[in-house]
């Protein structure tokens, strides 16, 4: 994994509104509203694992949670202790970490949060190893809940946004679509970062093939993403109804940009 090339993606910033109204709205919105579905009693400890600036983490502490958020970013840490500063809310720890390998002794934690470090390891022996770490720290009976990015993400979105009338996008498009291998040779971020796109039997065999029990895949988005509203404007209740229907349809996960694997590490 090219992991400096990743950190100077990130280091612009993006993550810090990246899900506030106007950008990727519909993704936190619903990845908060999955996410407690399965969440522990308050009190309980939480591991942001990947978590950048800690969009999650502070929702979660506010909510009465022990979160602890770690990220490959050093930029995030301090963006995020910035803001616990600026909003006079304190995460348990912030720490720069590795999701392949955790600082942390076994059964810690009651829920975990992968919802970033599978999307850039490439190799899928990283992407085990990464969800074994979270399975190792996780108390017996926890839920993990790892995110992916769609194999057919940058197909929807190139051709829903004409970025096909790039022949550089068409490049990184075509190999997206041979290997899932993501890889961005341009100078412009909108292309995204190197990355790895899941199918959903992809993610579904990763799960089980690290003896965790899974529970359910989950599309984030869904198709609801090529109706977004305008900068501003709230999400119609109608959509998320939509989206909640068919959100574990087989047929149409991969057309989500966003995919929520829920496993469960099953007692001992």
């Amino acid at each position: 994994m090219n992991q400096e090339k990743i950190r100077s993606f990130y280091s612009s910033a993006v993550e810090k509104t990246r899900l506030l109204p106007g950008n990727s709205e519909l993704e936190g919105i619903r990845t908060k509203e999955i996410i407690q579905r399965y969440i522990p009693d308050p009190g309980t400890k939480i591991l942001d694992l990947g978590g950048g600036t800690g969009f999650y983490s502070f929702w979660l502490q506010s909510l009465g949670y022990h979160v602890t958020l770690v990220d490959l970013s050093p930029d995030h840490i301090m963006w995020a202790k910035e803001y616990a500063t600026q909003n006079s809310i304190s995460l348990d720890a912030y720490e720069v970490g590795d999701a392949t390998s955790l600082q942390f002794s076994d059964d810690q934690f009651d829920m975990i949060l992968l919802l970033g470090p599978l999307y850039h390891l490439i190799e899928r022996e990283d992407r085990l190893r990464a969800i074994r770490e979270a399975k190792r720290v996780l108390k017996p009976n926890g839920i993990l809940i790892a995110a992916v990015i769609s194999r057919y993400a940058s197909l929807i979105d190139g051709l829903n946004r004409n970025l096909i009338a790039d022949e550089q996008f068409v490049k990184i498009l075509r190999q997206d679509l041979e290997s899932g291998i993501h890889l961005n040779h341009t100078d412009n971020p909108e292309y995204f970062t190197t990355s790895f796109f899941h199918t959903p039997v992809e993610i579904e065999m990763e799960i089980r093939e690290c003896d965790l029990q899974l529970e359910k895949l989950i599309a984030v988005e869904s198709i609801g993403w090529l109706n977004s509203p305008k900068s501003g404007e709230p999400i119609p209740d109608l959509i998320l109804d939509l989206i909640r229907q068919v959100e574990t349809n087989k047929d149409l996960l991969a057309s989500s940009p966003h995919i929520l694997a829920v496993g469960r590490k099953t007692e001992k």
